[in-house]
């Protein structure tokens, strides 16, 4: 991706003053600052290494109170703040930029679970929290966080939910704005917001608390939230199946909620292409089915104790599917481990584009009843530009959700086709918006897709969204440049 001028992106380009700094290091303790340049460099660089930015300093506080004042000494000097959780994110939002004005601040040291309630079906978490180990806790409780990212061992709930992430279970239990309950943020000035309320009904004005999720982190710091636990499946069947094309698909979904008794967890697609990229990069994976498909559907149901009852749906299912000719293979894992197998194969999807290089990434979603024809434009277009361009059209179809990926022809020189970003973003993103869809289904904004945000938002929109940041963070301080341009 071609890097954008520093000048057009950065609020604040002066250096932080030094009297400033040192009260920032007397607030969090010498364990809370970082300032050598070896141990700083993982905070400056986003995952997917389109940004190297610079810092003043990376500070990890270890209280609430301890990013309170350190807020409140940037509001004091105008310090701009980059907040930054397991630095996992896919859009930039979490990397400071090039002039080296900002301090990052990094929740990884606020990793307490503050009070689990399983009456309530609640659980209270520091920002820092590795999602994995929400889950974990909830487990031990007998329920479930349902959550899950093929990211989850390393990042964390204060980023999920500051980029309102979404994974392989948002068709059963929502995005991640649908589990959280009450939050505790710090704001731009240094206050402290305490809106830790557990409760499914509060009726009782504006729902602030959804302000701050999916702001990727330009309106305040979230530093805890209570979260919704639900009743842990007892019963899972997973099936990979061979299917005739995205179409078929899509009416397998429908059948597939109706012979379950709504009970799909999770529907994923995935076309040869990603398999064939799989079982090359990633040692120990293996073809599931025995002979090639160009389409394949990961489909699992999950519910309480059926007594059996929900294997037998998953195959009548199937056999009715492939009686209609939506269908051609399937298989249905046996075991825990062999359900692990098979997800194996869809998680390891992003790990083997990445391993083969020269990529661009589109998360967009559309109608569900639209995928299909997105998915033809889409191919259509991406190929007319570049022929020999390899399409990887996957994810969470149940939601509407395509990651719909390009890499570059084989034997095609990297840097000339990413050089095609900006082209590639006009054409796919022109479809996605023909076919009523969003440019950022899950990801964010970040940097990566804010001249993306001002080409396609409507106006109104971004004026209403250009309120309420000059109105809460009225110095522009908490992560500017991000989301929306200045």
């Amino acid at each position: 991706m071609a890097a954008v001028p520093v000048q057009a992106i950065a609020t604040v380009l002066k250096s932080p003053p030094a009297e400033a700094l040192a009260r920032i290091r007397d607030a969090v303790g010498a364990k809370g600052v970082i300032a050598d340049a070896t141990e700083m460099a993982p905070y400056l660089v986003d995952e997917r290494h389109l940004y190297q930015g610079r810092a003043a300093l990376v500070v990890r506080p270890a209280s609430t109170a301890e990013v309170a004042a350190v807020v409140a000494i940037c509001a004091e000097t105008d310090i701009a703040i980059v907040p930054q959780g397991g630095n996992t994110g896919m859009v930039g939002a979490a990397t400071p930029f090039e002039h080296g004005g900002e301090i990052v601040l990094s929740l990884g040291r606020m990793n307490r679970v503050r009070a689990l309630d399983p009456l309530n079906r609640t659980i209270t978490v520091e920002a820092g929290c590795i999602l994995a180990n929400i889950q974990k806790a909830a487990e031990g409780a007998d329920c479930l966080f349902p959550l899950s990212l093929g990211a989850e061992g390393t990042c964390q709930i204060g980023g999920n939910l500051s980029t309102n992430a979404g994974g392989v279970g948002v068709l059963r239990y929502g995005m991640t704005r649908d589990l959280v309950l009450g939050l505790e943020v710090v704001l731009p000035d240094g206050r402290v917001w305490d809106g830790l309320r557990g409760l499914r009904k509060d009726n009782t004005g504006y729902d602030l608390k959804q302000l701050f999720v999916g702001a990727e982190g330009t309106l305040g710091i979230i530093t805890a939230a209570v979260l919704k636990l639900f009743a842990r499946p007892r019963e899972v069947e997973t099936a990979f199946c061979a299917v005739r094309d995205p179409a078929a698909a899509i009416e397998l979904l429908g059948r597939a909620a109706t012979g379950s008794g709504d009970n799909v967890t999770a529907i994923e697609l995935i076309p040869r292409i990603c398999l064939d990229l799989v079982l090359h990069h990633v040692p120990g994976t293996a073809d599931p089915l025995a002979a090639p498909h160009d389409w394949y559907l990961l489909v699992e149901f999950s519910a309480g104790d059926t007594g059996g009852a929900l294997r037998g749906s998953l195959e009548r299912v199937l056999t009715e599917a492939m009686e209609a000719g939506l269908v051609r293979d399937a298989t249905i894992a046996a075991s825990a481990q062999q359900r692990q197998v098979l997800w194996r194969l869809r998680e390891s999807i992003a790990e083997a584009q990445k391993l083969e290089g020269g990529n661009i990434k589109y998360d967009v979603s559309v109608p569900v009843s639209r995928i299909a024809e997105f998915i033809a434009a889409g191919t259509q277009a991406a190929r007319g530009a570049v022929p020999g361009v390899r399409v990887l059209a996957f994810g969470h179809v149940g939601d509407g959700n395509v990651h719909f990926n390009l890499s570059r022809p084989e034997g095609a020189d990297a840097a000339a086709f990413l050089g095609r970003y900006e082209a590639f973003n006009r054409l796919i993103h022109d479809i996605v918006v023909r076919y009523g869809g969003s440019i950022s289904a899950e990801h964010g904004i970040g940097r990566v897709k804010r001249g993306e945000l001002a080409r396609y938002k409507p106006p109104l929109e971004l004026e209403l969204m250009r309120a309420l940041k000059k109105t809460i963070d009225p110095k522009n301080i908490m992560n500017p440049g991000k989301v929306l341009a200045p």
